[in-house]
Protein backbone atom coordinates (compact mmCIF):
# COMPACT_ATOMS: atom_id res chain seq x y z
CA UNK A 1 0.00 0.00 0.00
CA UNK A 2 1.39 3.28 -0.41
CA UNK A 3 1.24 4.71 2.74
CA UNK A 4 4.32 2.55 3.53
CA UNK A 5 5.92 3.20 0.68
CA UNK A 6 5.61 7.06 1.41
CA UNK A 7 6.52 5.89 5.33
CA UNK A 8 9.58 5.07 3.97
CA UNK A 9 11.00 7.15 1.97
CA UNK A 10 9.71 9.85 4.46
CA UNK A 11 11.71 8.25 7.07
CA UNK A 12 14.78 8.09 4.70
CA UNK A 13 14.70 11.48 4.08
CA UNK A 14 13.82 13.24 7.31
CA UNK A 15 13.94 10.44 10.16
CA UNK A 16 10.60 9.68 12.23
CA UNK A 17 8.72 12.77 11.61
CA UNK A 18 9.27 12.29 7.88
CA UNK A 19 7.83 8.64 7.96
CA UNK A 20 4.69 10.08 10.09
CA UNK A 21 4.12 12.57 7.46
CA UNK A 22 4.37 10.48 4.56
CA UNK A 23 2.26 7.66 5.94
CA UNK A 24 -0.42 10.17 6.34
CA UNK A 25 -0.12 11.30 2.63
CA UNK A 26 0.12 7.68 1.53
CA UNK A 27 -2.82 6.87 3.48
CA UNK A 28 -4.70 9.80 1.88
CA UNK A 29 -3.49 8.03 -2.02
CA UNK A 30 -4.39 4.72 -0.76
CA UNK A 31 -8.24 6.04 -0.51
CA UNK A 32 -8.51 8.24 -3.54
CA UNK A 33 -6.61 5.70 -5.66
CA UNK A 34 -8.49 2.43 -4.19
CA UNK A 35 -10.90 1.01 -6.71
CA UNK A 36 -15.01 2.35 -6.04
CA UNK A 37 -15.62 -0.83 -5.31
CA UNK A 38 -14.04 -0.70 -2.44
CA UNK A 39 -14.73 2.85 -1.43
CA UNK A 40 -18.54 1.58 -1.27
CA UNK A 41 -17.76 -1.27 1.00
CA UNK A 42 -16.66 1.30 3.84
CA UNK A 43 -19.21 4.25 2.79
CA UNK A 44 -22.10 2.74 5.37
CA UNK A 45 -19.24 2.06 8.28
CA UNK A 46 -18.52 5.19 9.85
CA UNK A 47 -20.93 7.46 11.96
CA UNK A 48 -18.46 10.50 11.82
CA UNK A 49 -16.17 12.62 10.00
CA UNK A 50 -13.44 11.12 11.98
CA UNK A 51 -14.02 7.41 10.32
CA UNK A 52 -11.01 5.12 9.88
CA UNK A 53 -9.49 5.01 6.60
CA UNK A 54 -9.98 1.80 4.82
CA UNK A 55 -6.35 0.19 4.76
CA UNK A 56 -6.43 1.16 9.06
CA UNK A 57 -10.05 -1.11 9.26
CA UNK A 58 -8.84 -3.91 7.19
CA UNK A 59 -5.93 -4.29 9.83
CA UNK A 60 -7.44 -3.55 12.81
CA UNK A 61 -10.16 -6.03 11.75
CA UNK A 62 -7.52 -8.73 10.71
CA UNK A 63 -5.52 -8.32 14.06
CA UNK A 64 -8.72 -8.72 16.35
CA UNK A 65 -9.27 -11.87 14.49
CA UNK A 66 -5.97 -12.78 15.17
CA UNK A 67 -6.50 -12.54 18.84
CA UNK A 68 -9.46 -14.57 18.78
CA UNK A 69 -7.61 -17.43 16.89
CA UNK A 70 -4.71 -17.65 19.38
CA UNK A 71 -6.83 -17.76 22.09
CA UNK A 72 -6.95 -21.08 22.50
CA UNK A 73 -3.55 -21.36 21.41
CA UNK A 74 -4.26 -23.46 19.10
CA UNK A 75 -3.99 -21.64 15.73
CA UNK A 76 -6.38 -23.62 13.65
CA UNK A 77 -6.14 -23.93 10.38
CA UNK A 78 -9.84 -23.97 9.40
CA UNK A 79 -10.21 -20.40 11.11
CA UNK A 80 -6.92 -19.24 9.22
CA UNK A 81 -8.67 -20.32 6.09
CA UNK A 82 -12.13 -18.91 7.49
CA UNK A 83 -10.81 -14.95 7.55
CA UNK A 84 -8.67 -15.48 4.45
CA UNK A 85 -11.67 -16.45 2.53
CA UNK A 86 -13.86 -13.67 4.01
CA UNK A 87 -11.30 -11.02 3.43
CA UNK A 88 -11.66 -12.28 -0.16
CA UNK A 89 -15.44 -11.99 -0.56
CA UNK A 90 -15.47 -8.70 1.20
CA UNK A 91 -12.28 -6.64 -0.53
CA UNK A 92 -11.30 -8.96 -3.18
CA UNK A 93 -8.47 -10.90 -3.55
CA UNK A 94 -5.36 -8.34 -4.36
CA UNK A 95 -6.57 -5.86 -1.79
CA UNK A 96 -7.02 -8.97 0.78
CA UNK A 97 -3.54 -10.42 -0.22
CA UNK A 98 -2.25 -6.95 0.56
CA UNK A 99 -3.65 -6.80 4.19
CA UNK A 100 -2.51 -9.86 4.73
CA UNK A 101 1.21 -9.12 3.58
CA UNK A 102 1.09 -5.70 6.15
CA UNK A 103 0.06 -7.54 8.95
CA UNK A 104 2.28 -10.19 8.13
CA UNK A 105 5.54 -7.88 7.89
CA UNK A 106 4.65 -5.30 10.10
CA UNK A 107 1.96 -5.71 12.85
CA UNK A 108 2.14 -9.12 13.56
CA UNK A 109 5.36 -8.66 15.39
CA UNK A 110 4.07 -6.32 17.65
CA UNK A 111 2.04 -7.06 20.86
CA UNK A 112 -1.27 -6.80 19.31
CA UNK A 113 -3.55 -4.71 21.94
CA UNK A 114 -7.76 -5.37 21.99
CA UNK A 115 -7.84 -2.84 23.84
CA UNK A 116 -6.35 -0.13 21.68
CA UNK A 117 -7.85 -1.39 18.53
CA UNK A 118 -11.69 -1.24 20.21
CA UNK A 119 -10.85 2.45 21.76
CA UNK A 120 -9.38 3.84 18.33
CA UNK A 121 -12.54 2.09 16.17
CA UNK A 122 -15.02 2.29 18.40
CA UNK A 123 -15.97 6.02 17.95
CA UNK A 124 -15.47 5.93 14.39
CA UNK A 125 -17.99 2.72 13.83
CA UNK A 126 -21.32 2.63 13.96
CA UNK A 127 -22.98 0.12 16.91
CA UNK A 128 -24.31 -2.23 14.35
CA UNK A 129 -21.21 -2.66 12.44
CA UNK A 130 -19.61 -2.87 16.21
CA UNK A 131 -22.21 -5.86 16.26
CA UNK A 132 -21.29 -7.30 13.04
CA UNK A 133 -17.12 -7.61 14.28
CA UNK A 134 -18.57 -9.66 17.26
CA UNK A 135 -20.85 -11.80 14.43
CA UNK A 136 -17.58 -11.90 12.53
CA UNK A 137 -15.17 -13.35 15.12
CA UNK A 138 -18.07 -15.71 16.63
CA UNK A 139 -17.31 -17.24 12.98
CA UNK A 140 -14.11 -17.70 13.03
CA UNK A 141 -14.13 -19.43 16.36
CA UNK A 142 -16.41 -21.73 14.85
CA UNK A 143 -15.07 -22.59 12.04
CA UNK A 144 -12.92 -25.34 13.50
CA UNK A 145 -16.01 -26.95 14.71
CA UNK A 146 -15.90 -25.56 17.82
CA UNK A 147 -15.90 -22.97 20.27
CA UNK A 148 -13.80 -22.85 23.19
CA UNK A 149 -14.52 -20.92 26.64
CA UNK A 150 -10.86 -19.02 26.23
CA UNK A 151 -12.29 -17.40 22.78
CA UNK A 152 -15.16 -16.88 24.02
CA UNK A 153 -13.76 -14.96 26.64
CA UNK A 154 -11.65 -13.08 24.04
CA UNK A 155 -14.60 -12.05 21.86
CA UNK A 156 -16.34 -11.17 25.37
CA UNK A 157 -13.70 -8.95 25.72
CA UNK A 158 -13.80 -7.74 22.82
CA UNK A 159 -17.30 -6.78 22.97
CA UNK A 160 -16.68 -5.03 26.31
CA UNK A 161 -14.37 -2.63 24.90
CA UNK A 162 -16.39 -1.77 22.00
CA UNK A 163 -19.53 -0.65 24.59
CA UNK A 164 -21.62 -3.16 23.59
CA UNK A 165 -24.65 -4.60 25.79
CA UNK A 166 -24.32 -7.59 27.71
CA UNK A 167 -27.29 -8.51 26.37
CA UNK A 168 -26.18 -8.02 22.60
CA UNK A 169 -23.33 -9.96 23.55
CA UNK A 170 -25.30 -12.46 24.98
CA UNK A 171 -27.73 -12.66 21.56
CA UNK A 172 -25.41 -13.19 19.24
CA UNK A 173 -23.59 -15.59 21.46
CA UNK A 174 -26.63 -17.77 21.84
CA UNK A 175 -26.43 -17.44 17.44
CA UNK A 176 -23.51 -19.92 18.01
CA UNK A 177 -23.86 -21.96 21.52
CA UNK A 178 -26.48 -23.99 21.87
CA UNK A 179 -28.70 -24.32 25.30
CA UNK A 180 -32.17 -24.67 26.70
CA UNK A 181 -33.29 -21.09 26.44
CA UNK A 182 -31.50 -20.27 23.27
CA UNK A 183 -34.00 -18.07 21.44
CA UNK A 184 -34.92 -16.40 25.20
CA UNK A 185 -31.44 -14.75 24.77
CA UNK A 186 -31.22 -14.81 20.95
CA UNK A 187 -34.62 -12.08 21.30
CA UNK A 188 -32.83 -10.92 24.40
CA UNK A 189 -35.83 -11.54 26.83
CA UNK A 190 -36.34 -13.64 29.94
CA UNK A 191 -37.79 -16.93 30.40
CA UNK A 192 -40.20 -15.43 32.49
CA UNK A 193 -41.37 -13.35 30.03
CA UNK A 194 -44.84 -12.55 28.65
CA UNK A 195 -46.07 -12.98 25.01
CA UNK A 196 -46.40 -9.44 24.56
CA UNK A 197 -43.00 -8.57 26.06
CA UNK A 198 -41.34 -11.34 23.45
CA UNK A 199 -43.54 -9.78 20.79
CA UNK A 200 -42.17 -5.87 21.36
CA UNK A 201 -38.55 -7.76 22.14
CA UNK A 202 -38.71 -9.22 18.61
CA UNK A 203 -40.08 -6.01 16.71
CA UNK A 204 -36.86 -4.51 18.65
CA UNK A 205 -34.61 -7.24 17.68
CA UNK A 206 -35.95 -6.53 13.88
CA UNK A 207 -35.53 -3.37 13.66
CA UNK A 208 -31.95 -3.54 15.35
CA UNK A 209 -30.48 -6.46 12.87
CA UNK A 210 -32.45 -5.50 9.81
CA UNK A 211 -30.24 -6.00 6.61
CA UNK A 212 -30.80 -2.73 5.15
CA UNK A 213 -29.04 -1.04 7.98
CA UNK A 214 -25.92 -2.51 6.43
CA UNK A 215 -27.41 -2.15 2.62
CA UNK A 216 -24.53 0.10 1.85
CA UNK A 217 -21.54 -2.50 3.04
CA UNK A 218 -20.09 -5.28 0.89
CA UNK A 219 -22.20 -8.40 0.17
CA UNK A 220 -19.57 -10.60 2.99
CA UNK A 221 -21.09 -7.67 5.68
CA UNK A 222 -24.41 -8.51 4.49
CA UNK A 223 -24.18 -12.16 4.49
CA UNK A 224 -23.50 -11.39 8.38
CA UNK A 225 -26.38 -8.90 8.65
CA UNK A 226 -28.62 -11.91 7.30
CA UNK A 227 -27.96 -14.68 9.04
CA UNK A 228 -28.64 -12.57 12.57
CA UNK A 229 -31.73 -11.53 11.17
CA UNK A 230 -32.39 -14.96 10.21
CA UNK A 231 -31.73 -16.41 13.74
CA UNK A 232 -34.03 -13.66 15.41
CA UNK A 233 -37.13 -14.87 12.99
CA UNK A 234 -36.40 -18.70 13.94
CA UNK A 235 -35.78 -17.56 17.55
CA UNK A 236 -39.27 -15.87 17.44
CA UNK A 237 -40.98 -18.21 15.51
CA UNK A 238 -39.82 -21.10 18.03
CA UNK A 239 -41.80 -19.60 20.99
CA UNK A 240 -44.54 -18.92 18.48
CA UNK A 241 -44.91 -22.61 18.55
CA UNK A 242 -44.33 -23.47 21.90
CA UNK A 243 -46.50 -20.75 23.30
CA UNK A 244 -49.33 -20.60 20.58
CA UNK A 245 -49.47 -17.07 20.15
Amino acid sequence: MLKWVCAIIGFFFRGFFGALAGYLIGSLLDLVLMPKRNQRSFGGFFQNSQGVLPGDFELNLLSLASLVIKADGNVSQKELDYVRSYFVKAYGKERANATFKTFNEVIKKRQISASNICQYLKPRLRYEIRLQIIHFLFNIAQADGHITTNEINKIHQISSYFSLSQRDFESIKAMFIKSADKAYKILEVDKNASDAEIKKAYRRMVKKYHPDKLQNIDEAYQKGAKEKFNQVQEAYEQLQKERGF
